[in-house]
């Protein structure tokens, strides 16, 4: 099963499904339980990882209210959508700042996840009406 399929094929969807969209909200999935899996794995760390804890939690919970609220589509509420996507571009851009200078390997795989969460939001706020 996919998300995008289970997407455009809502009754209410019709010609405002965008697969660009529908990428965006999977990533965001995605995004959500890596960022979350990066808390856990800077929680265990010696070092002082509070601000990497910090910005990844916010980016977790963002991408979530954005594939949870992007995959509803009854009644549209583009503008809420639009918000959503333009406040995950901001968090996921400061995550993957932040993780893409620490060495450990999560750090570098939310950062890498978060930029091509970057990626897909613009895109997705580009196509939609």
């Amino acid at each position: 099963m996919s998300i995008k399929e289970m997407i455009q094929d809502h009754p209410q969807v019709g010609d405002d499904y965008t697969d660009e969209l529908g990428e965006a909200v999977k990533h965001a999935m995605y995004c959500a339980a890596i960022a979350n899996s990066c808390v856990d794995a800077c929680s265990s760390h010696e070092m002082d990882m509070r601000e990497c804890i910090r910005l990844c939690s916010d980016t977790s919970d963002i991408c979530t209210a954005v594939y949870r609220v992007a995959s509803r589509r009854t009644s549209g509420n583009v503008a809420v959508i639009k918000s959503l996507l333009e406040t995950a571009i901001v968090a996921c851009e400061a995550s993957a700042e932040h993780c893409g200078t620490h060495d450990n390997p999560h750090c570098q795989r939310c950062s890498k996840m978060c930029r091509e969460c970057v990626e897909d939001f613009r895109k997705a706020l580009s196509t939609m009406n």
